[in-house]
């Protein structure tokens, strides 16, 4: 399969516009588009402008309200429940996680849940925001239940992704972000698109035997766990999953477990909803809450540099700190474009023709 490169400035303005057709407002096209894009600067192509048919198509079912009014709904000095009145969650995160960050500046920690949302990108780069400030940013989000639990042949949670970002002083911060599977499920999509087969324990099929077939959510199959398996420890995986689930949906009012939202807007809705939409979780610590940012700042590059220095296994090159990866593509990917596979650009450029946007 051809890949083609778009400048990121040709990407903006494509997602951009097809975000002002759905009705959202300038502001909020912005930081939707931002947010959305920071994932294929970043090499997350699974989470990316590959994502966009899939919002727009879940705005043409009145999943996606592209005006929404976000509130608070509750809160106390350090914490607070946020409605995303069912709008995009590229719009609602950011909201939200600031919220956290402001109330952290006022107390030392910020704590924000979210319920009524959708699909909110990489969780990455919500944890973010909270660097610029001196602070610690977590973020997860629960997801479509595409995820057996050990044991287990029903989907029960979504990949449900942990991230953390971490500031330093010299040296580029720790920023941590992973899904509670073993894959994310926009990995396995890309392989759909390639008709390649995934690893051995990324996924099962209907009866629980391990495959290898990227198309087994289609056949009743289910992503796994963290782990795999028992043996490689997917009780872990699945507790993590269930952490998130939890902190995101079931302590802010959100769908949870199974009767999550399913990103697709052709799956039916679960049907005895117990909440509202997805849920997100942020949290925002400030450093001087603990102890004189410097200090911790110095400590962390000291950190970063030792681990950088590990001694590497036979065949490795280098030990990485979490978040490398994804800074070392952002520089490339700005510099020399981003590319598209041709199954993705095919869907661009329907979605676009329809919506009267060229992508150029």
């Amino acid at each position: 399969m051809s890949e083609h490169i778009f400048s990121y400035q040709q990407l903006f303005a494509f997602t951009n516009s097809i975000f002002i057709k759905m009705g959202c407002s300038n502001d909020d096209s912005f930081v939707a588009t931002k947010t959305l894009l920071s994932a294929d600067i970043r090499g997350i192509d699974s989470h990316g402008i590959a994502r966009l048919i899939g919002y727009v198509r879940l705005w043409e079912s009145e999943r996606i309200n592209a005006t929404p009014d976000i509130r608070i709904v509750y809160e106390t000095p350090s914490t607070a429940v946020v409605d995303g009145g069912s709008g995009l969650g590229l719009i609602v995160a950011p909201f939200a996680m600031q919220v956290a960050i402001d109330k952290a500046k006022n107390v030392g920690t910020g704590w924000v849940s979210v319920k009524n949302s959708n699909h909110f990108g990489i969780a990455g780069i919500h944890a973010m925001m909270a660097l610029e400030q001196d602070m610690i940013g977590i973020a997860m989000t629960n997801a479509s239940a595409l995820v057996a639990p050990t044991f287990s042949i029903e989907r029960m949670l979504g990949t449900n992704p942990i991230a953390v970002a971490i500031p330093a002083g010299e040296q580029p911060p720790f920023v941590a972000d992973f899904a509670t599977t073993t894959a994310a499920n926009g990995k396995l999509e890309l392989l759909q698109r390639k008709n390649e087969d995934t690893p051995i324990g990324w996924v099962q099929d209907k009866d629980g035997m391990p495959t290898i077939d990227a198309n087994s959510l289609k056949k009743q199959g289910a992503l796994l766990p963290l782990g795999s398996d028992r043996e490689h420890g997917s009780h872990k995986g699945y507790a993590l999953g269930s952490i998130v689930d939890i902190f995101s949906a079931v302590l802010s009012g959100a769908s949870y477990g199974p009767w999550a939202p399913p990103f697709p807007a052709y799956v039916p809705m679960p049907e005895n909803m117990p909440g509202e939409g997805l849920g997100h979780f942020f949290g925002a610590m400030r450093i001087d809450a603990f102890r004189p940012a410097e200090e911790f700042k110095s400590n962390m590059d000291n950190w970063i540099k030792r681990f950088r220095s590990a001694k590497p296994a036979e065949g490795h090159e280098k030990v990485l700190i979490p978040g490398d990866p994804e800074r070392e593509m952002e520089i490339i990917r700005m510099k020399n474009g981003i590319p598209i596979v041709d199954s993705v650009l095919a869907e661009l450029k329907s979605v676009g023709e329809k919506m009267g946007v060229i992508l150029e």
